[in-house]
């Protein structure tokens, strides 16, 4: 990366405004560089040395950002659409400025962990097909789990279109038995064929009501998250998953 950039370039990337609104602060000396009220908005700064402030506030540079959300249902995996909500609605503009996009995807019907960056390459080696990065889900599903299946998912089953999945690891947590059973599962796999969790359990036969994912790599849901809650990932979380996969 470039050691410095333009002040409008870092004030707009930081939620500042538009250049032509950052210009105007600029020129009634809203903004101070290491103390010093600047004039020019074309200034080169470092934003890892200099210290800037608008109207009083210290000005914190990030170039990237990670972002844990709880993806609710009903709002899709998506920069945008023109006709349903995605989950950049949700977000509030301290980190919608930043220009974020879904590091993967969730069915619109489907809940739980959900990365938001900037980092291309983070994504990128999220989402490689040749990294095999587990992720877990918790899956409710009509029918009885059992060990059967179990072994069927460890050695790999043939989806709807031919394909034999890579092994994936279920863990059967309860089993109500009835007119209608439910099983209440958790499934980690190291792939993400489309709509491939509920692929799986219709290959033996089965229909998944209710899925959440719960873990990516090293990242966890927080559980503490309410549905459409999000925040950034800890320097723990983001050193793991950075270390898992880069």
């Amino acid at each position: 990366m470039k050691a410095t950039q333009r002040l409008d370039k870092l004030l707009a990337h930081t939620g500042w405004g538009t250049r032509s609104e950052i210009k105007k602060l600029v020129k009634r000396g809203a903004v101070l560089v290491n103390g010093t009220v600047v004039k020019d908005s074309g200034l080169q700064i470092d934003p890892q040395k200099d210290k800037i402030r608008v109207d009083g506030e210290p000005v914190e540079y990030k170039e990237f950002i990670y972002i844990m959300m709880n993806k609710p249902q009903g709002v899709i995996s998506a920069t945008e659409d023109v006709r349903e909500r995605t989950v950049l609605d949700l977000l509030g503009p301290e980190v919608g400025h930043f220009r974020v996009f879904p590091a993967g995807r969730l069915d619109k019907d489907t809940e739980g962990l959900l990365l938001l960056t900037n980092d291309g390459k983070m994504a990128h080696n999220l989402l490689s097909p040749r990294k095999h990065v587990p992720k877990t889900y918790y899956a409710e599903v009509e029918g009885k789990v059992t060990e059967e299946d179990v072994e069927a998912f460890k050695r790999g089953v043939r989806l709807d279109d031919g394909y034999v999945t890579l092994p994936g690891e279920l863990v059967i947590l309860d089993v109500k038995d009835g007119e209608r059973p439910l099983s209440k599962i958790e499934l980690t796999i190291r792939e993400g064929k489309f709509h491939q969790v509920k692929r799986m359990f219709q290959a033996v036969d089965k229909l998944v009501v209710y899925l959440q994912r719960i873990s990516m790599g090293t990242l966890r849901l927080d559980h503490h998250l309410p549905l459409g809650g999000y925040r950034e990932l800890t320097e723990d979380e983001l050193k793991g998953l950075k270390d898992g996969t880069l």
